[in-house]
């Protein structure tokens, strides 16, 4: 290329950004704005010199790719899309912190760090099972209701599609969600602190529809909720929270359920602990009492301070966590945008704070929209580091007024022994000066 070709690419640049400004000048009072589109004029700026002078220095310019020179790859007649090969990182990761010894009953946790919205793609949702995955032929599956009603109903797949549904965001999460890091640091990165957290679009029949199809006797106060899977996992579910909001649900982000996550049909409980959600589910039945099965004695309980154990802590009390930065990241000094999310289990996020010192101060985050009614909210909060220690974390307030604890203000409530569940606690980051972020704790 001679000079004079040089200078024609140099100015082309130059022309391409003087375009850009200029398709953009009704916004130019902004700031921020007018602060990218410089960085842009500079850029082109930069080129034209470079392109004057001669040599090397026409490497600013940017380069076409090879992408451009060659032929891509073609899509089959019938497909369904994958992720990029180059985003093969980004996957479920079955637990690591504390490992199970066996494959039949664990979970597997949401990369949180890399969810970008907050919708959480299908293959990422996290998973909990308690005797392996069932593959359920959904053209042979059957759903009964019985018990304290006036007419046991029997429904097939394909009853059930055919009935109004609706289509509703919301979060879920695992009352174990955190369970492995109450007293110290035991997780690296926030996938395995909160991973047990996401949230998406769920479709389904609202349980109501079908319980007055049915008529309840007034007796009746409980259903149990039982799944086909090898468990029969099952739970005790309070007639209000049925009639309220919960869901039969058969898709999730505009498909039908996956396999792990409940295909083909899960009750699904908005707000409350996850394994309320009964995945597989194949009845409901009625009745004057909660049915104290293994999962409401044994297991999903919380101890207290007096020696006894609370049942039926169903309900998410409100939470936030700090995805970046967070564990197992690095910063440098600079701009930096931390970003995470909150959510409620009784209502909507009304404000989020963020701390840089450990507590001490707090700084009110920027919402970004929707903010919806228990559904993940993401939360942002710019500053700059000068490279000094610090630690960061995240505090909630939801719309009923409840503000998201320390450990040491659940610890005045509640017995933190063993294998404890319902973790809602501040959870902070330590970023030392080289910019290494670790999980820490504070109370």
């Amino acid at each position: 290329m001679n000079n004079a070709d040089k200078l024609k690419q140099s100015q082309a640049i130059v022309k391409a950004a003087n375009q850009e400004l200029s398709a953009h000048s009704s916004i130019s009072h902004n700031p921020k704005r007018r602060a990218l589109l410089g960085k842009t004029l500079a850029y082109a700026g930069a080129a034209g010199a470079a392109g004057l002078t001669g040599g090397n220095a026409l490497a600013q310019a940017l380069p076409i790719p090879e992408s451009n020179r060659t032929m891509g790859r073609t899509i089959p007649p019938e497909d369904y899309g994958m992720p990029s090969k180059y985003e093969s990182k980004v996957k479920r990761r079955r637990t690591d912190v504390f490992v199970n010894r066996q494959n039949f009953s664990d979970w597997s946790m949401t990369p949180l760090a890399q969810q970008l919205g907050t919708v959480t793609p299908n293959g990422l949702i996290f998973e909990r099972h308690h005797n392996g995955i069932p593959d359920i032929n959904p053209d042979q599956h059957k759903f009964v209701i019985h018990g304290l009603v006036h007419q046991p109903l029997e429904f097939s797949m394909s009853d059930l599609m055919k009935y109004p549904s609706v289509s509703k965001f919301y979060f879920m999460e695992c009352s174990g969600n955190g369970l492995t890091d109450w007293l110290k640091p035991a997780s690296k990165t926030v996938q395995q602190t909160h991973g047990l957290l996401s949230a998406a679009q769920w479709t389904g029949v609202p349980v109501s529809t079908l319980l007055d199809e049915a008529g309840l006797l007034k007796e009746a106060k409980y259903g149990l909720a039982e799944g086909a899977d090898g468990s029969a996992h099952a739970r005790s579910i309070p007639i209000q929270k049925l009639l309220d909001d919960a869901l039969l649900v058969y898709a999730s982000n505009g498909e039908m359920l996956r396999p792990e996550n409940g295909y083909p049909l899960r009750m699904f409980v908005p707000g409350w602990e996850g394994n309320v959600s009964v995945k597989w589910l194949r009845r409901l039945k009625l009745g004057e009492e909660p049915w104290n099965i293994r999962s409401e004695t044994a297991r999903y309980t919380d101890p207290m301070p007096d020696g006894k154990w609370r049942q039926f802590s169903m309900e998410m009390e409100a939470k936030s966590v700090v995805t970046s930065p967070s564990g197992g990241m690095t910063i440098r000094p600079g701009v930096i945008e931390i970003q995470g999310f909150a959510w409620s289990g009784n209502g909507k996020v009304r404000t989020v704070d963020v701390t840089l010192d450990g507590g001490r101060t707090w700084r009110e985050a920027r919402l970004e929209e929707p903010v919806m009614d228990k559904s993940l909210t993401r939360f942002r909060y710019e500053f700059k580091w000068d490279g000094s220690p610090m630690s960061i974390a995240s505090r909630v307030v939801d719309s009923t007024g409840y503000v998201q604890p320390t450990v040491d203000d659940i610890k005045k409530v509640r017995a933190i022994v063993g294998f404890v569940q319902h973790n809602n606690a501040i959870q902070p980051w330590a970023v030392s000066s080289s910019g290494e972020v670790t999980n820490a704790q504070f109370g």
